[in-house]
């Protein structure tokens, strides 16, 4: 019988994806051989509801830019068509259903793993996944009931805000920005005042 696929789902805002969310991905699939890492744009942020992110259509539009030259990375706009805030225990259920014979991963930074606990139901999220967690300093704790793996590695300066910032104020390029990706913001006018 040949073993599951195990498959990484990559939740965010990517308003833009960046190389800082490439590396992780890149280094999350290196270390557990993963034979996929589906990125997954949500529609509305719990953590982020203060700011309008770029249209679903424009990020996925970015990611797939940025990914065109991985054959291991999907981009699944899932969460875009649902109503609400993205959850990401209801986006891990619907992916258990879609792929019942997988083996399913949560992709993360160690300050979400921090604040795990208060997301909305995270224990239905761990019935469904096995965690990867980036460790840039402190090395995660482990949980009852939620299986973990750390990944290590330097840690990527990246950051979505920085580069909203500087494209605001014409900047046309940016070293955390795939050269295409750049390109497509430029074309298109995206985070320009």
């Amino acid at each position: 019988m040949p073993a599951p696929r195990k498959i990484a789902l990559f939740g965010g805002t990517f308003d833009p994806v960046h190389l800082g969310h490439i590396h992780l991905a890149t280094l999350a699939k290196d270390t557990l051989d993963l034979d996929e890492v589906r990125f997954l744009p949500c529609r509305i942020s719990p953590h982020k509801t203060g700011r309008q992110p770029a249209s679903g259509e424009d990020r996925c539009e970015m990611l797939r830019i940025a990914t065109e030259d991985l054959s291991w990375a999907v981009v699944d706009d899932f969460e875009l068509h649902q109503p609400g805030p993205s959850y990401s225990f209801e986006t891990a259920e619907a992916m258990a259903e879609r792929f019942p014979d997988a083996r399913l991963f949560w992709i993360m930074g160690g300050d979400q793993w921090d604040s795990l606990l208060k997301w909305k139901h995270p224990e239905r999220l761990a019935r469904c996944v096995e965690f990867i967690v980036l460790a840039r300093g402190e090395t995660p704790q482990p949980r009852e009931g939620y299986r973990l793996h750390v990944i290590r590695g330097d840690g990527h300066p990246a950051s979505a805000t920085k580069i909203r910032e500087t494209v605001s104020k014409g900047e046309t390029t940016h070293p955390w920005l795939h050269p295409k990706v750049a390109e497509w913001i430029r074309e298109k006018k995206i985070y320009h005042p």
